[in-house]
């Protein structure tokens, strides 16, 4: 293949769905171009196709914006381990996702430390469970342990038809993903899912060097493409893929609603799964590189549009340098940051939220960045509330 052609291909948008690729290309030969890309920009993952390949995807196309992780990596010292706010959109959003009933109201009660009343709320409460565990670094994944969080967060909460059998870590059974009247997805054979499962938890623990959002999205796809259970899949992938997260220090995780950004793009979403297939079916190689650019596209590159204006963080890291903020201003700060974003809060709200602050130290923040031109606030009747600067 011509050079100057290949490097065109390489950068079209359209080398992620070889069919348009072939449309607009129609003298192109599929497999010629999988060869130079196997040999030359694939790069392999040790975890497998149900036909045993390896799986793998096109590092120089999935690249995550460095604000992404400034974000996730921004230090929270509040008691809590996640953000209250934060939560409630990811709860509501992943079941939001999977179409499961529920009302806001029954997320607040679940979160306020509520028993569950009804099967909606089972199902509240399971996830609320679910990012408890994943909250803990002491908790590493294992195959024991994500067993754990699926009980904790799922399968206890299951009807006896699709729970697990006593003993068992994946589904005794095989499982198909319908849309609509059509049959989308076959997981693999419940045979092979102890080797697979256990090749799989390998890779989420070994070294190898790819970034780590990516290699986060690659375990969320992954755990989604083999199925393991008969239900709560699409959950247990969003909840292992902050897992994972977490498990790296980025310590802001669960005080952002991943899954708000995946409602946000649903279509996309399921899209960019049979887009990995359909792929597959014409290369016969397995590449996720769709998914990924899903990823980074629409929820990595994303959480700076939580509102905040570069020349707000600007005002506040030169207030830091020139002496005008405390260590616990700069606790809250973070913390506002990273739970609210460019989102009201109250500060009775913020006291409980926090945690970690009497109220006087709460007001006195407010006003001091409010007066700092950092913070804005709005009077509605009795009540004031303040957000960051936008």
């Amino acid at each position: 293949m011509d050079a100057a052609l290949y490097a065109k291909i390489l950068s079209e948008k359209s080398i992620l769905n070889l069919k348009k690729l072939k449309y607009k290309y129609p003298n192109l030969e599929i497999t010629e171009l999988i060869s130079i890309l196997k040999s030359s920009a694939y790069k392999a993952l040790p975890i497998w196709d149900f036909h045993g390949n390896e799986l793998v995807f096109l590092e120089s196309i999935a690249q995550v914006e460095l604000s992404s992780a400034k974000i996730l990596l921004t230090p929270q010292t509040s008691f809590k381990k996640y953000g209250i706010k934060a939560m409630e959109e990811e709860i509501s959003s992943t079941l939001t996702i999977e179409n499961i009933d529920f009302s806001r109201e029954s997320v607040r009660k679940i979160l306020a430390g509520y028993a569950p009343s009804d099967v909606s709320e089972d199902h509240i409460y399971g996830i609320k469970k679910g990012l408890e565990y994943i909250s803990n670094p002491e908790n590493l994944i294992t195959e024991e342990n994500i067993h754990t969080l699926y009980q904790l967060a799922i399968g206890d909460f299951l009807e006896d038809n699709d729970k697990l059998l006593s003993g068992n870590l994946y589904r005794h059974d095989r499982v198909y993903v319908l849309g609509g009247k059509d049959i989308e997805h076959i997981g693999l054979s419940h045979q092979r899912l102890n080797e697979y499962m256990s090749d799989f938890v390998a890779f989420i623990n070994d070294n190898i060097k790819i970034n780590d959002f990516c290699k986060a999205a690659i375990i969320h796809f992954y755990l989604a493409y083999l199925h393991p259970y008969f239900d709560g899949n699409g959950r247990m992938a969003r909840l292992l893929h902050l897992w994972y997260l977490v498990q790296k220090g980025y310590s802001a995780t669960l005080y952002i609603p991943f899954s708000s950004f995946i409602q946000k793009t649903k279509s996309k979403y399921y899209n960019t799964f049979t887009q990995v297939e359909d792929n597959a079916k014409i290369s016969g190689v397995f590449d996720v590189t769709p998914f990924l650019v899903y990823f980074v596209e629409n929820v990595y590159n994303k959480f700076d549009t939580i509102g905040v204006e570069p020349k707000t963080i600007e005002k506040f890291e030169n207030a830091l340098a020139d002496g005008k903020v405390t260590q616990k201003e700069k606790d809250l700060w973070n913390f506002v940051l990273s739970t609210y974003g460019s989102n009201e809060f109250s500060t009775k709200q913020l006291e409980k939220d926090f945690g970690n602050a009497a109220y006087a130290t709460i007001r006195s923040f407010v006003l001091k960045f409010e007066k700092m031109g950092i913070m804005n606030s709005q009077t509605y009747g009795s009540r004031v509330k303040y957000r960051i600067e936008t």
